[in-house]
């Protein structure tokens, strides 16, 4: 693939009469390019349907060792039941100027080097102070109860990934255990120390093997650790035990560069008798202090006020990050930051973002407060990073250019807002892209970009590296972007 540059404005030429453009965009780079992955075809079934050229789900990380290597991460070709074709990567190194793009060995559709599994999710990436990068995916079969988490390592910025490594699988004939949304955080100061999180979910499921009669389940969180660099891994080990009924998901750990402390972030679900109903949602964080070998017990930081994102229009379902806690930690004083999709600020009507920090470790959090601006309809997605003044960036996407009465069109934006004082207050937003029509994404529960997006810090600036559909075009439905 060749490197590709466009502005959003361009690739808004597609936009439908009914779609409201937004003020223009900060100009965004594009990322992504035609699937290498188009030709493969395996992993499809009954009611399954792959949206080839579609991604959905990036991440990115800035290179500490040399700040204007960036590595971004998303799903290609997703499937409307659940994971893609593959993971891709790009590299850059100029600052996100222009792009390299890199198939990750985490499926079949990768090629015979890379894990043997039928689709690939959940796509991440982090790197070490010495220029070492470390990925994740949760690789799985659709015909089968097969899953696993994997790893890789880049040591050449992004060109290429070795060290393929499987942190846990759970194939059949175990077929009561499904590993889900991990993570990796490498430390930010020991080199070649890395951290994959992960929920395993014990539960009934789809395999016909199953006990479809147990009521009881749970989803603990797991950690694996890496001391030489991705060679090798630490034996999955129990981080939050969870009881019956309970279960963590979006683990994800910042570390405190001055102390070591570790911080694993996530949502503690209570679902009694599996009723969705029923269930309550925490945003929750456990710590610790020598490593990762032992941890304290879950702290609750607030409740997280579920609300479904919909078309107000149409009820039709928008899937997004809305049980997702995501955090962040400023590297120069340890501050931790938390955002998340919720409802209390709207009374429950929508999703808002929610911000809640803490200046003492974890010890105590502040009212959690809202940090979008309020336009009376749903924003999410949200993400959160610190740069190395302190600055606090939290980027979202949001519907507000939905007009009354439009059913044709879905408009959607993208946006970054700020604060210089510690999330005591936010400026003014700036606008990242958009809008464009979120009616032409892969749908998959509902239309879907991803539950997470990406945004990293790079010193004093912020790269934010996201999604945007193509407006009409179904044969090249998303593209990933970044704004350097």
């Amino acid at each position: 693939m060749s490197h590709h540059r466009a502005t959003a404005l361009l690739r808004r030429s597609t936009l439908t009469a009914a779609l409201i453009v937004s003020p223009v965009a900060w100009a965004a780079t594009l990322v992504s390019g035609p699937s290498p992955f188009a030709g493969c075809t395996v992993g499809g079934g009954a009611g399954s349907t792959n949206y080839v050229n579609a991604e959905v789900e990036p991440y990115v990380a800035v290179n500490p060792a040399n700040p204007t290597n960036y590595i971004g991460v998303w799903q290609q070709d997703r499937w409307s039941d659940g994971g893609a074709h593959g993971l891709m990567s790009a590299a850059s190194f100029d600052g996100g100027a222009t792009w390299a793009p890199v198939p990750q060995p985490f499926s079949t559709c990768a090629g015979a080097n890379a894990l043997g599994y039928e689709r690939a999710s959940d796509p991440w990436v982090s790197f070490g102070p010495d220029g070492t990068a470390y990925s994740v995916s949760i690789s799985f079969d659709h015909s089968r109860n097969n899953n696993a988490v994997g790893a890789a390592v880049s040591r050449d910025g992004g060109k290429s990934w070795t060290n393929l490594t499987t942190l846990i699988a759970d194939n059949e004939p175990s077929v009561q255990f499904f590993n889900d949304k991990e993570s990796v955080t490498a430390d930010p100061v020991k080199r070649g120390v890395a951290y994959a999180v992960w929920d395993r979910l014990e539960l009934p499921n789809d395999n016909p093997y199953a006990n479809q009669h147990a009521l009881a389940f749970r989803g603990p969180a797991y950690l694996s650790k890496t001391v030489d660099g991705g060679q090798t891994w630490s034996a999955p080990s129990v981080m939050v035990n969870t009881p019956s009924e309970h279960q963590t998901i979006g683990n994800q750990i910042v570390v405190n560069s001055q102390t070591g402390a570790l911080y694993d972030f996530f949502n503690y679900i209570h679902a009694p008798g599996r009723s969705a109903a029923a269930s309550t949602n925490s945003v929750a964080f456990v710590k610790s202090t020598d490593g990762g070998a032992t941890w304290s017990k879950p702290q609750i930081i607030a409740s997280l006020q579920f609300v479904p994102v919909t078309d107000p229009n149409t009820g039709e379902a928008l899937r997004t990050g809305d049980i997702i806690p995501e955090p962040a930690i400023d590297p120069a004083t340890g501050q931790l930051y938390v955002v998340w999709q919720d409802g209390r600020f709207s009374g429950g009507t929508h999703a808002d973002i929610a911000l809640s920090t803490s200046t003492d470790g974890g010890q105590t959090w502040s009212t959690p407060k809202q940090v979008n601006t309020p336009t009376g309809k749903a924003a999410f997605n949200a993400m959160v990073q610190v740069n190395s003044a302190g600055t606090v960036a939290v980027t979202y996407y949001d519907i507000r250019n939905l007009a009354a009465g439009n059913t044709t069109t879905l408009p959607t934006d993208y946006w970054q807002i700020t604060s210089a004082n510690g999330g005591q207050s936010f400026g003014s937003e700036t606008h990242l892209a958009g809008s464009f029509d979120m009616r032409t994404a892969p749908v998959a529960r509902g239309f879907f970009i991803g539950d997470y997006a990406g945004l990293a810090a790079a010193g004093t600036k912020f790269v934010p590296f996201f999604i945007q559909t193509n407006s009409g075009n179904t044969a090249n439905r998303t593209d990933v972007f970044v704004s350097p």
